[in-house]
């Protein structure tokens, strides 16, 4: 890293200090409107920012605008989010969220504010079965298929556990019909949604190309009707799960334990070519997952808390599936013959058919280590992809810290993920580039609730 790079790096990280050491004492209000004299019906509004501070050593090849550039440093707002919802009857919940995600140098300027979520859901029993419906976020598979980005652990959502983010759905919603409860300590959600054909996705997605041969692509297709489903086994205390999306950390304020396992299902999903000139083959797309979660206090007078997470999914997404990803990507473009299969700028080969194991812990300390000013919650994350298309499983690692001054509502994280860069091996594997194995980003992070 250069030394101008850092230079900006820390001015800017002091600039946050001052502002939060002003917000310490943030308050835990709401904004909350009630309907009726014995305030079991209500409207509530939240609200979210993310703002990234980033470096970022960029792929081989990379360009931004047909710009060589080897690195880059970047101001974006990873995330925007307003939520409006209520409990207008003893049965009905509405929610809502909209925003922006990943408005970053790049991005086409004046973005629009687009909806998250929009659903309606009937207690035909209160708590142990309801009903809803919308463009929803009750997701399979696993546990953060459908994260709470507020209460995130890491810096970032694991991405690896959102295996069609914005390719056949809006940011992990799709329009359906949904069911949940809880039955003692058994959590269930099950859904049925249509994904949204790849033509209306923003960014282009990538299409079977003429005389390829035993590698799928995402169908172009009407898509079929996707089934997703998550179950969970609650051994201590319970989760809410009035929300479809789940906790990163509670920070010691619960004492949690839970076994889960999910699955997804759509039929006709992808497609490939057995030969070069045959006719396109439609496979569909299967998901399982199986995780554990673990949320407790240590020392309850002293405020020390663990939280630890860890996963394994198997993805079906036909024979040799990849799909490249990477977070508000700063580069758009790659100098031909110079690139790597990973892309421009922090992609890396994200999602793929076959085995991914993934973990995450994080360690909260004392609630006074720093005074007035909060306290400190080293993690570190871990994800190994073994993908049918990969000759050998390979790694991301995130390690950071999060300075939490008034919890969630006021964060400011530190993190440095390494990611690796694969070039083409001999026939349709992928080998890591022997050259230049191994690419670094590190970002700064403020988060603001309320």
């Amino acid at each position: 890293m250069n030394q101008r790079i850092k230079y900006n790096l820390l001015g800017m990280f002091l600039l946050l200090l001052g502002f939060m050491s002003q917000h310490a004492k943030a308050q835990d209000k709401e904004l909350k409107i009630f309907l009726n004299d014995e305030k079991t019906h209500y409207i509530r509004g939240t609200g979210l920012g993310q703002i990234w501070i980033r470096y970022t050593d960029f792929n081989p090849g990379s360009t931004i605008f047909g710009t060589p550039k080897t690195d880059g440093f970047d101001v974006g707002l990873r995330r925007v989010r307003y939520q409006a919802f209520g409990q207008l009857t003893d049965q009905i919940f509405i929610y809502t969220q909209f925003g922006i995600n990943s408005f970053g140098s790049l991005s086409g300027r004046k973005p629009g504010m687009f909806l998250h979520d929009v659903t309606a859901e009937y207690a035909i029993i209160p708590r142990k079965f309801s009903l809803g419906a919308g463009l929803h976020g009750v997701n399979g598979t696993v546990r953060y298929s459908s994260s709470s980005v507020g209460t995130i652990l890491g810096l970032d959502l694991p991405f690896i556990e959102e295996s069609t983010n914005d390719l056949s759905d809006q940011f992990v919603r799709k329009l359906g019909v949904y069911a949940k409860g809880q039955l003692g300590s058994f959590d269930y959600r099950l859904s049925a949604s249509n994904p949204f054909p790849i033509q209306t996705a923003l960014s282009p997605v990538p299409t079977l190309p003429d005389g390829v041969t035993n590698q799928a692509y995402y169908s172009a297709q009407a898509p079929s009707v996707q089934y997703q489903g998550y179950f969970m086994w609650q051994f201590w205390e319970k989760e809410s799960n009035q929300f479809p999306y789940m906790v990163g950390t509670y920070l010691g304020k619960k004492k949690v334990l839970n076994i889960g396992s999910g699955f997804a299902s759509q039929a006709n999903a992808v497609e490939y070519r057995a030969t070069a000139q045959g006719e396109k083959i439609l496979a569909p797309s299967k998901q399982f997952g199986l995780d554990v979660f673990l949320d407790s206090p240590l020392d309850k007078e002293k405020g020390t808390a663990i939280t630890a997470y860890a996963a394994y999914i198997d993805y079906d997404f036909g024979p040799n599936y990849i799909r490249n990803g990477g977070a508000m990507n700063p580069a758009n473009g790659v100098t031909a013959g110079q690139g790597s299969f990973n892309g421009a700028g922090n992609s890396f080969p994200l999602i793929g058919t076959g085995q991914v194991y993934y973990t995450q812990v994080g360690y909260l300390m004392r609630n006074d280590l720093l005074g007035k000013l909060g306290t400190l919650q080293p993690y570190a994350q871990l994800i190994v992809s073994d993908f049918e298309r990969v000759a050998n499983p390979f790694t991301v690692y995130d390690l950071g810290v999060n300075w939490l001054q008034a919890g969630h509502r006021s964060k400011l994280s530190l993190d440095y993920q390494s990611r690796p860069v694969l070039a083409s091996g001999i026939g349709e594997k992928l080998e890591k580039n022997t050259a230049d194995p191994r690419k670094g980003m590190l970002v700064m992070q403020y988060q603001f609730a309320f």
